[in-house]
């Protein structure tokens, strides 16, 4: 991983930046989270189901928002993040809400030389595996924390949305993984008109991809669903629907833009 490391330091730094911004943000509603909100969308919260009692590692947690929800519906956390100014601030949450969590800022590569012990979940969601060159180290992480029998869970945007222009209008990157993708980013995407300017790489990872790598690293595929749509807000020409989730205008429910899977550790 040695020559991406410049690559993963300027992430770090634009998801610094990031996290100032969001901290603040109507997207993010802290303040209103604060007073006992689960953050989590429908989707995790049904198909990972009951965490009570469980042990749960959550893999490029930010500043831990869905972290410490997972806490309030009853499992014993720990997050894992890049971004030193995110766990910062997940601490700072965690002491101020009474909510106890264990964060570790790192590299999600690097977690096995920063945390001990099993897990019965590790989670990740939203955003995530874009940001790592392969796979095959992230499966070997994931199969390394999960305890014999424990799940591994992954809500996440689904690769075809990758594959559009940052204004949902053509497509423009490949499917499949042809190398990184640099981008000049302006805001974030929870405030699009923030006053921060970075640059950012990413990887485009298909399902295909994904997968076969947890496969290869142990683990049984129970459960791999398609949603055409967001819960969030997040991407360019949105149209909320009566359902209260997010589509592409000129392609609602004509691409698939969520994509979950459940797998167990044999």
């Amino acid at each position: 991983m040695n020559n991406h490391r410049e690559l993963f330091e300027a992430n770090r730094q634009g998801w610094n930046l990031r996290t100032e911004v969001h901290k603040t943000s109507a997207f993010y509603d802290v303040e209103n989270w604060k007073k006992g909100g689960i953050s989590l969308t429908e989707i995790e919260r049904r198909e990972l189901g009951d965490v009570s009692g469980k042990k749960l590692l959550h893999l490029q947690c930010h500043f831990g928002q869905d972290t410490l929800s997972w806490a309030r519906l009853g499992a014993e956390v720990t997050g894992c993040d890049l971004s030193d100014e995110a766990i910062r601030y997940a601490r700072e949450l965690s002491e101020e809400l009474n909510l106890p969590a264990q964060f570790v800022c790192c590299n999600v590569y690097d977690l096995r030389e920063h945390l001990q012990g099993q897990f019965d979940v590790v989670f990740t969601s939203y955003g995530t595996i874009g940001w790592l060159p392969e796979l095959d180290t992230w499966g070997a992480v994931i199969s390394h924390f999960l305890r014999p029998g424990g799940v591994f869970y992954i809500a996440d945007f689904h690769p075809v949305l990758w594959m559009l222009d940052d204004r949902m209008e053509m497509l423009k990157y490949p499917y499949h993984n042809a190398g990184v993708i640099e981008t000049e980013q302006v805001g974030t995407y929870a405030e699009r008109y923030a006053d921060i300017e970075y640059k950012e790489y990413g990887w485009n990872h298909s399902l295909s991809e994904i997968i076969n790598t947890l496969i290869a690293h142990g683990l049984r595929i129970e459960m791999l669903n398609e949603y055409p749509y967001s819960p969030y807000d997040c991407f360019d020409k949105t149209v909320k629907g009566d359902d209260g989730n997010y589509r592409i205008r000129g392609l609602e429910n004509v691409i698939p833009m969520v994509y979950s899977i459940r797998a167990v550790k044999a």
